[in-house]
């Protein structure tokens, strides 16, 4: 089947280092190893293409400069792909949900083409709180309009889906979860003399790494502290940890492909969510946390939103915002190298068995009744 990967979103690159990038690099590369011709149409490249997807057909569509409009810009980049598209139709569009693009209902009704339309986000709720959108109701008439042309619309939480049935009425979303490449990503060794404790993710207020940081103060065990992303807390995160007279490895941001060297050596995984200002608002898929776990280790996280799930006893939960709890239940592990061996083991069973992108395409497609491998 040939399928057309669609991300019509300029705030994600394909081939980036941010999770949504991840996101898509995988699921692409799922479908290529099914057998199914694909293309991917985005917005953005990215700068580190990914060597498993290196003969997917890749066409990009910048956002026009002459267009000082950024939202309606966005607009004319997502028709010059549904352009594309009716020109050289392919057999399914699998879209990435987006503020201003409809790419997946012109599909549908000029050329009858299914679609699979991916929500990760309240995208609406989130411009308008931390970014800026001008054109509120055409972005809600877009999502609606791609909901009702979707033979299925997939969400990544159970709060996403609530979102996108309340702001659509659908009763015809479901929810699949992120998932994790256990190709890619496989368990890795400990470090020979030292506990290092590893993070994962951008560097932003919503991923908790400040409390990472005081924990490691707090802390009564040795333990190494190894942080791997990059983002706008970062100059903020190192004086702090300066200040604390702790020694943090900041590794930056690295691509895709070289995190399983990156994980290497570590003992112990966290996820730090801090608490969010309402519940609904822990509402993303934690692709670090299913990360860690094909990692084969053992994962201190925050007990929120989908994580609890996830991990189903091959991690410790701690309250969120709490760095002292954070500390006591990384130096209990950091002291225990058998419980870490035992949750790491399980860790590697539960991502194999419960959260590969092998399953969650597989859902995926079952929706449209399409055979698989």
């Amino acid at each position: 089947m040939r399928i057309a990967y669609v991300c019509a979103d300029p705030g994600i690159p394909v081939y980036g280092t941010k999770g949504a990038s991840v996101h898509i690099q995988d699921v692409a590369g799922e479908l290529v190893r099914r057998g199914h011709e694909v293309e991917i149409h985005a917005v953005r490249l990215g700068e580190h293409p990914s060597a498993d997807l290196a003969s997917v057909p890749t066409w990009t569509y910048p956002l026009p400069v002459h267009c000082s409009d950024r939202e309606r810009a966005q607009g004319m980049a997502a028709s010059a792909i549904a352009e594309h598209l009716e020109t050289d139709t392919p057999d399914l569009v699998w879209e990435r949900y987006s503020l201003f693009s409809t790419v997946l209902a012109r599909l549908a009704d000029t050329r009858s083409v299914r679609g699979i339309l991916e929500v990760n986000a309240p995208l609406i709720d989130e411009q308008r709180e931390h970014r800026r959108l001008d054109d509120e109701q055409g972005a809600l008439a877009n999502l609606r309009e791609q909901v009702r042309a979707a033979a299925a619309t997939i969400c990544v939480s159970e709060p996403v889906r609530a979102w996108v049935e309340e702001r659509t009425g659908t009763r015809r979303a479901h929810t699949i979860p992120n998932g994790v490449d256990t190709t890619r990503i496989t368990p890795v060794g400990e470090e020979d003399g030292r506990v290092v404790v590893t993070f994962v993710g951008t560097l932003k207020p919503w991923h908790g790494v400040e409390h990472l940081i005081e924990a490691r103060r707090l802390a009564a065990a040795p333990w190494s502290l190894r942080i791997i992303g990059d983002g706008p807390q970062r100059p903020h995160l190192e004086e702090s940890a300066r200040r604390a007279g702790i020694e943090a490895d900041f590794h930056g941001s690295v691509p895709p492909h070289d995190m399983p060297a990156h994980l290497e050596g570590t003992a112990i995984a966290v996820a730090p969510y801090p608490m969010p200002e309402r519940a609904a608002d822990h509402y993303f898929s934690p692709l670090k946390v299913y990360e860690y776990m094909a990692a084969g280790l053992p994962v201190v996280a925050s007990s929120l939103g989908q994580i609890p799930d996830a991990l189903d006893g091959c991690g410790v939960l701690v309250p969120p915002s709490d760095p002292a709890a954070l500390a006591r239940a990384i130096d209990s592990l950091a002291q225990d190298p058998a419980r870490r061996a035992e949750l790491g083991e399980r860790a590697r069973r539960l991502a194999v068995d419960r959260h590969s992108w092998s399953g969650v395409v597989t859902r995926a497609l079952d929706l449209l009744g399409v055979r698989h491998a």
